[in-house]
């Protein structure tokens, strides 16, 4: 599909799953350029890579090497709207435009893909499982949702291994492209309501994703999630588990002077007080699912303890990015209730001693009406909430929807709302103990003054 052309152009570059095709393309000997709407570190480092990368949305700003259809292949992001005017201009002219989960399903099609999907987990198990298998003798290919702390990537790639791991993302049906070889499934809590409407609808698009997996492959899906799976005839089933027996489960997790510890279970097998390198509760579940995977393509016991041992996590999944005796600050991408949960409470057992300050970006209008009862019930678990105006990404804004929605119902007695220009100052004003900021939006661009502050300090 894309292999004959020499030019490929990407419109909203800067999105995880863009870069890493955008990476993957320039490693292939493709002349590769796009477009983001905001300059960031990401964007900064394709630009260092050798990839152009402009910021104006303006067809006279696509670079005269890709202004000939015969040759170039456009790539889109969902996130970009229908009348953004460079792809207005590629219409108009009568280039190709494939969205980036058509293209990723042709560049995985012809390799045993490994595919990790759910409405969250997904990332931190995809990369784990990416890691576990590249410090092993198998070794593998990824493109993972999030910049990997072990590889400072999004892609990584093999000379000699036909594994590819991916995150499946589940957004405007984007896992529908691949053809997994086998499948992880994490998690099926409601979510992108904006397009599958129901709960329900939601299910449908997970269960057709287990249609696509390979007749000699397997599914790997969490015990108990309320889905009805559709395999096709010889491919198999496991399922795994955290303090529950299943195929593959991890028990006994205790804490051991700051390092976190569990039993591993697997068919046959087991391996005993293995350490995980991220030290948080809920990614020992996200560890049992990587493990799982490695596992069923051969990596050795001691080759997962000492990889599991040696994982550093990635850039805005619980990332911690300053720790001292007396403060901590946390970045998590986390933006759904069920992650928020999650994040808080881990950060709670963590330090169940020390005052806890979010920042909250909420992410999606949509997102924000259908579920502000859930953002406000777990966000109130929070002792300081600053709750930041809502990032529209791809949307228009809808009457009366705004995080007001959200702080009204909050029951924490410190809580308020402001502009993301405006946090240094609010923050001047107090003195946290643990940090976080949480979110999928614009809140990024704070980490990098917020880790620079609280470290010099």
């Amino acid at each position: 599909m894309s292999y004959h052309y020499s030019h490929i152009y990407f419109v909203g570059i800067g999105g995880i799953g863009m870069s890493n095709l955008a990476r993957y393309f320039r490693t292939r000997g493709k002349v590769v350029a796009g477009y983001d709407r905001t300059q960031t570190p990401l964007t900064l480092q394709l630009e260092s890579e050798g990839i152009e990368v402009h910021y104006t949305e303006d067809s006279a700003a696509i670079p005269i090497d890709f202004l000939n259809a015969a040759t170039t292949l456009v790539v889109r992001t969902p996130a970009v709207p229908e009348d953004h005017a460079e792809l207005r201009f590629f219409r108009k002219n009568g280039y190709q435009i494939l969205k980036r989960a058509q293209v990723l399903g042709a560049v995985s099609k012809d390799s045993r893909s490994l595919c990790i999907a759910g409405t969250h987990g997904k990332t931190t198990t995809t990369t784990l499982t990416a890691h576990l298998l590249k410090q092993s003798h198998v070794d593998c290919n990824a493109f993972l949702g999030g910049i990997s702390n072990n590889y400072n990537t999004n892609l990584l790639l093999s000379d000699t291994s036909d594994l590819t791991v991916i995150e499946a993302d589940e957004y405007d049906r984007s896992f529908h492209q691949l053809t997994p070889f086998m499948a992880v499934i994490t998690s099926v809590d409601a979510d992108h309501l904006d397009i599958y409407n129901t709960h329900a609808e939601y299910l449908e698009s997970f269960a057709h994703f287990t249609e696509l997996i390979r007749p000699d492959g397997c599914l790997v899906i969490k015990k108990g999630l309320p889905l009805k799976y559709r395999l096709q005839k010889g491919a198999k089933i496991y399922t795994y588990s955290v303090e529950e027996s299943a195929d593959f489960f991890g028990e006994k997790v205790h804490y051991e002077n700051g390092r976190l510890y569990f039993d591993f279970q697997y068919p046959g097998g087991s391996i005993l007080n293995m350490e995980l390198g991220v030290p948080i509760r809920i990614n020992v579940e996200n560890a049992v699912a990587a493990m799982a995977l490695a596992h069923l393509n051969g990596v050795t016991d001691e080759e997962l303890k000492a990889g599991l041992a040696c994982f550093k996590g990635s850039q805005r999944r619980f990332d911690f990015r300053v720790r001292r005796d007396d403060f901590v600050y946390i970045d998590d991408y986390a933006h759904h209730p069920e992650e928020l949960r999650a994040s808080i409470r881990s950060i709670k057992e963590l330090y169940p001693d020390k005052k806890v300050t979010g920042i909250f970006q909420p992410h999606l209008y949509s997102r924000t009406r259908d579920f502000a009862d859930e953002f406000a019930a777990v966000l109130s678990e929070l002792d300081d909430l600053i709750l930041l105006d809502i990032y529209p990404a791809r949307e228009m804004p809808i009457p009366g929807v705004t995080s007001e929605m959200i702080l009204s119902k909050v029951t924490s007695r410190s809580k308020t709302v402001t502009s993301l220009d405006k946090v240094f100052d609010l923050l001047s004003q107090k003195k946290p103990e643990i940090l976080v900021t949480l979110g999928a939006g614009s809140i990024d661009t704070l980490v990098p003054e917020l880790t620079k502050r609280y470290d010099a300090c």
